[in-house]
């Protein structure tokens, strides 16, 4: 299962001072200038390959040109394997020139989440345990200050052999490998 989407991450998080000063974090970077997108891949044929994790960070927010741009980077990351790519209703998704882009693609097969789905979605729980412990506070001055908390929580995520499977158990949707036609 995969999806790509871009979203704003800033995240707040409980933190100490004194009794009745509330504390304020101030930074100078403009979080709704970062997009980051991902796509969780799990195996269906062998699932004790693991789950894999691509991920994308940018400046600006994605469009249909910079999601092609990435689906290429996806395509190279999983080296001609078929892809069953599972997506929202974000406007890049539905346009035009991905649609016509994507049916020219014979590794890729799109599915679509329901509308107003993200508990289906497991990249969901991706970005949210990733929000709630490294981007949690976080008061960089660069965007690369936020691309490297974000690598600590993929590298965090990607080193438990568990972690990205509850992603997927938590949405309560299931792989099930296509059986061979006779």
């Amino acid at each position: 299962m995969a999806r790509i989407r871009a979203r704003p991450v800033a995240e707040f998080r409980r933190t100490y001072a004194p009794r009745g000063r509330t504390p304020v974090l101030r930074h100078r970077l403009n979080w709704k200038r970062a997009g980051m997108a991902a796509a969780l891949g799990y195996h269906a044929a062998d699932p004790g390959r693991g789950p894999r994790l691509c991920f994308h960070l940018k400046p600006g927010s994605y469009g249909t040109t910079s999601l092609i741009e990435v689906l290429e980077q996806v395509k190279a990351f999983y080296a001609g394997e078929p892809v069953v790519l599972v997506w929202d209703g974000l406007s890049a998704h539905w346009s035009r020139g991905m649609r016509a882009w994507a049916a020219g693609q014979d590794w890729l097969t799109l599915e679509w989440l329901p509308a107003y789905a993200p508990e289906l979605n497991p990249v969901e729980l991706l970005w949210s345990s990733i929000k709630t412990r490294e981007l949690a506070n976080l008061t960089g001055d660069h965007l690369a200050d936020v691309a490297d908390a974000t690598e600590r929580g993929i590298h965090r995520v990607c080193s438990d052999e568990q972690l990205p499977w509850s992603f997927l158990t938590h949405t309560g949707l299931a792989i099930h490998p296509q059986q061979p036609q006779n």
